[in-house]
């Protein structure tokens, strides 16, 4: 159902720097850049993906507060990597790796940070460890 997810930047280069690195652990690339700056990632078109950009009215880019961006990752190795990842690039903790509620076949393990721009993402894994 979902086709992709945009997060706006003010700085495009910073961005692309941030995002190029960070989903790079995931097996994702660029998949497309126009010329007003959109740049999406993932691993195939026609899979979800994330895109950044300026926002094209030209006004700044600001995160929403309740807004976040969560990307499901196979392992909980992976969501390790990935927060660390992030954060060596310059992004911000917004809550460590860990089990949120209990552990189980249901368990959901999680890590939370902001991009450069302020943007929130979770990385999670549902199931046991």
């Amino acid at each position: 159902m979902i086709g992709y997810a945009t997060l706006g930047t003010n700085n495009l280069a910073r961005a692309q720097a941030f995002y190029d690195a960070l989903l790079a652990e995931m097996g994702a690339k660029r998949l497309m850049e126009l010329p007003h700056g959109f740049t999406m990632y993932g691993a195939r078109l026609d899979r979800p993906a994330l895109a950044i950009t300026p926002p094209y009215d030209g006004k700044e880019a600001k995160p929403g507060n309740g807004n976040m961006l969560a990307l499901v990752i196979k392992e909980r190795a992976m969501v390790d990597a990935l927060y660390k990842k992030a954060l060596q690039l310059g992004g911000s903790d917004e809550g460590a790796p860990g089990v949120r509620g209990e552990e189980g076949p249901q368990a959901f393990y999680a890590a939370y940070f902001r991009d450069p721009d302020g943007n929130k993402l979770c990385a999670y894994r549902v199931g046991p460890a």
